[in-house]
């Protein structure tokens, strides 16, 4: 009998990733064994082009290790909109404005501060907060998902009792001795009839027939809100500068500031009030009567803007006072244009109504009759004082008043800076820089009554209400204008315009900066990310969820929450927010 020896060859399945050395590297389906001493392998296929976790799953199964469908191990039982929850409340407590509004936790607060991110997140009534709130993470990350809408109007009235310490607080973090502080006015209208606040005056939103309520907001230099008060709507806007003074000397504890207002607000009646507070300082403008006095008088010559665009002047007028006047051509031109197709609409309008008058004959039209019609143009241009009307019974003529029109083109493009500050504590030039600094002010208005924090309409029933429900507004862009402070980067912001604020001509148009031009062109910022504006930011963080998981395999079905992982846009956000690492539970 022959002795044969036997051979058992193993052979195993494996994958091998070779490096290449200018491209990625190759992964391959190889078996291996070894043959008289020596190890062999050779190659079944090549599966670079797998996605990575299939080739994981193959990798696990050669291993030996037994392979679940995800669908066996857990399911998805809810998922909620986080990251824009997560970015709100992560700003409110960097700011530490939760523990501004009350240094203790309590119900209320988190109340409070829950409403205050859903005006950021998606701004509603009262009562659709209480159900909006489920469809993110924000009742549960605040463990105020049981709430109803009258614990929200408790929570309201409790605000408001607070208002004045909140207010010192932020005062005490924003202003100092020595602080800039803008101040203006505007209103929102009103759906109802119950608030007493609710007044017939100066709609700027435009909506006629509507009563109104007028809010004026305190700012710091920067234009970040420190302080807001409500006024009925038929409140002029400078009978409201006194009680911004109290609450500075008074409530702020600040004897030395210096207030700017515009031209409406800071009336000459305000500042002779202003001077009787020792070390209260203001900034204001001339209305045109007062610079077409200044000309026309002799104090300022226009000559002085051949040369220059700015110089001061005195006048005998205004004692005490520095007067810094400035031609600007683009405002020059803009009047010029306006000027021209006011009075084209109104000539077009007059000759409508000269056409009906011409046509009535048989009982033509009485002197009464056509002044009323005629009125109406009139007043709905604002130009009334440029024509010469001769109206009679059945009788209309006009023409342009040539003088009355050089006269006012003259002043085109002129304004006048006034201000109690020396010289020496505020040079012409930074003078004018901040007056212009309300502009910071109105971006306050047009972000707490457009479409970031919608503060109208207001249909809150009490005056109390009304109050809180325009204090939780300005809170909640307080907390907006951190964010696109920390998001200017990914935003369509110009980063560079507080530092080029101060070096650029204070009279000629603001340019943007050269990296804000690129930016707005290419629509990406310069590590190659999409460039946002803050409501589509807000949404874009809002696609990251958090999702609760349960594991099917265990008895007592427990559950975990699984955090969906940040895009590179998302991680961008968080990070100039200064909320990395992200947070996982």
């Amino acid at each position: 009998m022959t002795n044969r020896r036997i051979y058992v060859i193993i052979v195993t399945m494996y994958i091998d990733i070779v490096p290449n050395r200018n491209s990625p590297p190759a992964i391959l389906l190889r078996e291996g064994w070894r043959e008289s001493g020596k190890i062999r392998k050779r190659t079944i296929a090549n599966i670079s082009d797998w996605p990575q976790d299939k080739v994981n799953a193959l990798r696990a199964l050669l291993r030996g290790d037994g392979l679940v469908s995800r669908d066996e191990l857990f399911s998805i039982e809810q998922s909620l909109p986080h990251g824009h929850v997560e970015a709100v409340l992560g700003t409110i407590k960097r700011l530490g404005l939760d523990v501004m509004i009350s240094p203790k936790r309590s119900r209320e607060r988190d109340l409070v501060v829950a409403m205050i991110a859903e005006r950021l997140i998606h701004p509603c009534s009262k009562l659709a907060t209480t159900r909006l709130w489920h469809t993110t993470t924000l009742a549960e990350e605040l463990s105020v998902g049981d709430a109803d809408v009258d614990e929200l109007y408790d929570a309201m009235d409790w605000l408001l009792s607070r208002q004045e310490k909140i207010e010192k607080r932020l005062a005490e973090a924003h202003l100092s001795e020595g602080s800039m502080v803008l101040y203006d006015v505007s209103s929102t209208y009103y759906e109802g009839q119950t608030c007493s606040l609710a007044r017939y005056g100066y709609n700027r939103d435009g909506k006629k027939g509507m009563p109104i309520i007028v809010f004026g907001v305190m700012t710091d230099r920067d234009g970040r809100p420190i302080a807001v008060d409500v006024y009925p709507g038929n409140t002029g806007d400078p009978t409201t500068v006194a009680d911004q003074v109290e609450k500075l000397r008074g409530l702020f504890g600040l004897s030395r500031v210096v207030l700017v207002g515009d031209r409406g607000m800071l009336t000459q009646t305000q500042i002779d009030n202003l001077r009787e507070y020792p070390g209260l300082g203001w900034i204001s403008a001339l209305k045109g009567t007062a610079i077409r006095g200044l000309v026309e008088g002799g104090y300022l010559q226009l000559s002085l803007f051949d040369r220059q665009n700015i110089g001061e002047i005195t006048s005998p007028e205004y004692p005490g006072e520095r007067l810094i006047a400035c031609f600007n051509p683009f405002m020059e031109e803009k009047r010029c244009r306006k000027r021209h197709d006011l009075l084209s609409a109104t000539e077009k309008d007059l000759m409508r109504v000269s056409k009906e008058v011409q046509k009535r004959v048989r009982r033509p039209f009485s002197r009464d009759e056509i002044g009323v019609k005629v009125g109406k143009i009139i007043n709905r241009h604002k130009v009334g004082k440029h024509f010469k009307v001769t109206i009679d019974d059945g009788v209309l003529r006009w023409e342009r008043d040539e003088e009355s029109i050089r006269r006012e083109a003259m002043l085109d493009g002129i304004y006048v800076i006034r201000t109690s500050e020396s010289k020496d504590d505020m040079p012409g030039e930074d003078t004018v820089r901040n007056y212009k600094n309300l502009a910071r002010v109105e971006q306050a208005f047009r972000c707490l009554k457009g479409i970031d924090l919608m503060v109208r309409p207001i249909y809150h029933h009490t005056e109390d209400h009304v109050r809180a429900h325009i204090f939780i507004c300005m809170l909640a862009y307080y907390v907006e204008w951190h964010m696109r402070k920390a998001l200017a980067p990914i935003l369509f912001n110009d980063e560079e315009l507080d530092e080029n604020r101060p070096r650029r001509d204070p009279v000629a148009p603001a340019q943007s900066s050269a990296s804000a031009k690129k930016k707005k062109v290419n629509r990406k910022t310069s590590e190659g990310l999409a460039v946002h504006s803050f409501d589509t930011i807000l949404k874009e963080l809002g696609t990251r969820c958090r999702n609760r998981c349960r594991i099917k395999s265990s008895p007592e079905g427990k559950s975990f929450r699984q955090y969906t992982e940040p895009t590179p846009i998302q991680e961008k956000a968080l990070q100039l927010l200064d909320l990395l690492p992200v947070q996982r539970k």
